[in-house]
């Protein structure tokens, strides 16, 4: 049995049984106790709206072409080579942030795997104290591991960002 040491509560689990446990999807804990960021299918959608908008391109061009209209035929290839590459450079970073997703892993999982989530006062810890002390939000946490992960660059929080600082000491130093 494990003590939450904010509030005494026993009412605490793994991450992992709390990302899957009874209610996580309505607390949205599946989301905000994530050991690193979901890079399935990114660059395959990216790459096929990108064509997409290619093609607009190269009809928009083919139009001017048609009714000898300059504007849309120069518009047109413009808008297609803009597209055209931007989808590549798109598509390149989604590679390059699932690359350094996957090799975040073992780091990540350092500080996730033993963590535990009390549903008491809705904090992260590890009984124990290690390898990490303190008691962080949700946000806290995430932030925690994605950085350690080498994924904090793709951490976002939207309007809970002073929620999501790491308190100096919680890490003495690089794991």
């Amino acid at each position: 049995m494990v003590v939450c040491p904010g509030c005494g509560s026993t009412e605490a689990a793994t991450v992992s049984q709390a990302r899957s446990g009874k209610g996580a999807m309505r607390d949205d804990l599946f989301g905000r106790l994530a050991p690193g960021p979901d890079k399935t299918g990114d660059g395959w959608l990216h790459f096929l709206e990108g064509m997409v908008l290619t093609g607009i391109g190269i009809a928009l061009a083919y139009t001017g072409v048609q009714q000898d209209k300059p504007l849309y035929m120069g518009g047109g290839a413009l808008l297609a080579l803009v597209c055209f590459l931007g989808t590549f450079v798109v598509v390149r970073d989604d590679r390059r942030e699932k690359a350094a997703a996957e090799a975040g892993i073992p780091r990540a999982e350092r500080l996730w795997r033993p963590a535990h989530y009390c549903y008491g006062c809705t904090s992260v810890f590890c009984p124990g104290g290690t390898p990490w002390q303190g008691l962080l939000t949700p946000e806290q946490f995430k932030k925690l591991v994605w950085t350690e992960a080498g994924c904090g660059d793709q951490f976002v929080v939207g309007d809970k960002a002073k929620d999501a600082e790491v308190p100096s000491g919680v890490l003495p130093g690089r794991l």
